[in-house]
């Protein structure tokens, strides 16, 4: 698994995609930073939440290569017949994402240092709406890995994840319009009505076994999708 996550790495920053889609992001942060930095504001978790509806525009690019690639160029065969197992090459593959994914998180850091030289604080839910910006967007890279998996064509895995990704992000407004246990299921499932737990400064044990077992099934089901290609393949 540290061979294919290396690997991965190395793919994402000796290319452009790593720098442009971390550029996007922290130019897009930087433009919902400005009005923090204008008015003295020093309340951050409104940024994070926004910051957290950029995530469904750049992780399906961020992961629409990430297996879709090897299929296309015929290197999956190679890589399902070598030493590593499969759940390694998925999670080596999903872990150089979230990789990238968390060199964004780290240099978005800044906003808040910059606000407590304005003399803010560091506040529970600061810290929590970070740990739970980290957990959704590990979470939106499970889905990009999974639509990736589900076919050759890059641009087609970006599409199946981005309409994924907003589903989920809207879920709980579909859920306000239809009401009744529809509704319920709908918040109990929805990520972001959880998002919005952490973003409060509340650290629910609950909510990150939620997320961690959301990542754990999509990962899954991609193994799963690949494992039945290799055997229909012979």
């Amino acid at each position: 698994m540290q061979a294919v996550f290396w690997k991965e790495v190395k793919s994402y920053f000796y290319s452009p995609v790593a720098y442009v889609l971390i550029g996007m992001f922290i130019l897009i942060s930087s433009i919902i930073f400005w009005p923090n930095l204008i008015g003295m504001y020093g309340e951050f978790n409104g940024n994070l939440a926004s910051m957290g509806y950029i995530l469904i525009f750049i992780v399906p690019i961020l992961t629409m290569r990430i297996l879709a690639e090897d299929r296309k160029n015929g290197t999956e065969v190679i890589l399902l017949t070598s030493p590593v197992n499969l759940m390694g090459i998925v999670l080596g593959k999903y872990f150089a994402a979230v990789f990238v994914f968390l060199v964004m998180v780290l240099i978005s850091f800044i906003y808040p240092i910059i606000l407590f030289a304005f003399g803010a604080s560091l506040t529970p839910p600061l810290v929590g709406g970070y740990v739970g910006f980290i957990l959704l967007g590990a979470s939106f890279i499970s889905v990009g890995v999974f639509a990736s998996a589900l076919t050759e064509n890059q641009v087609i895995a970006a599409i199946i994840s981005f309409v994924g990704l907003l589903i989920m992000w809207i879920a709980d407004g579909i859920g306000g319009m239809v009401g009744g246990f529809i509704a319920k299921i709908l918040y109990w499932f929805s990520l972001l009505s959880r998002y919005e737990d952490f973003n409060r400064g509340v650290l629910n044990l609950s909510s990150i076994i939620y997320y961690l077992s959301f990542i754990s099934v999509f990962m899954f089901i991609t193994i799963m999708v690949i494992e039945r290609r290799r055997w229909s393949q012979g």
